[in-house]
């Protein structure tokens, strides 16, 4: 099977890229455009009408949200130890965390990069970004505080969770109010193990 990522460099689609590397699956790139002045490409709409990355399609089938593909492609590839199994008691955590970087932390990342989606008033834009600089604050204390001592995310063994987290806190701007990565000394340990893989420093560095 040979699938098709529409993708940004940077973007969430980085964790979809890295987990097909990890898995060693065949892929091909369509870099398309994340602003929201420029046209789509029609292709791309036919698999994620909002004409957002990631979209992962393959002869059949199609997918959109980061956390569904991740899903899917760890279920798909059990092989390659990258998500718990339906059954395995670690599966609850790694859904509770992996909704909650998907539904909570990005969406404040969202509310600070666009704030024109959470307020229709260009004037009320920076306090929207400031309220977004507290809360992203707020949500990763508590990633932190959950990771404690853990080798990684989801306890002693690597996952696909700890490839989200990275990628997530490459979007952080501490000189823009956002919390410096140091100031989470658990979330900053396992995003600089994540960042030394070499998929990782691949997708980060091409």
């Amino acid at each position: 099977m040979i699938y098709t990522l529409f993708y940004s460099p940077g973007s969430a689609a980085m964790v979809v890229r890295i987990l097909l590397d990890e898995i060693g699956a065949k892929y091909e790139l369509i870099e398309v455009p994340i602003s929201k002045t420029e046209p789509r490409d029609p292709a791309h709409l036919a698999h994620n009408p909002n004409g957002w990355v990631p979209a992962l399609a393959w002869d059949g089938g199609s997918l959109y949200e980061a956390a569904a593909i991740t899903v899917y492609l760890c279920d798909r590839y059990p092989e390659a130890g990258l998500g718990p199994a339906p059954s395995d008691s670690t599966r609850p955590l790694f859904l509770q965390t992996l909704v909650y970087f998907s539904n909570t932390v990005q969406t404040a990342f969202q509310q600070y990069y666009y704030p024109e989606r959470f307020a229709e008033h260009s004037e009320t834009h920076a306090g929207t970004q400031k309220q977004a600089c507290r809360r992203l604050r707020d949500v990763w204390q508590v990633v932190d505080a959950q990771i404690g001592d853990n080798s990684w995310v989801l306890g002693s063994t690597f996952s696909a969770l700890d490839i989200y987290m990275h990628m997530l806190t490459t979007w952080l701007k501490p000189q823009a109010g956002h919390p410096d990565i140091y100031e989470l000394p658990n979330v900053a340990r396992i995003a600089a193990k994540v960042a030394n893989r070499p998929r990782v420093d691949h997708a980060y560095t091409e």
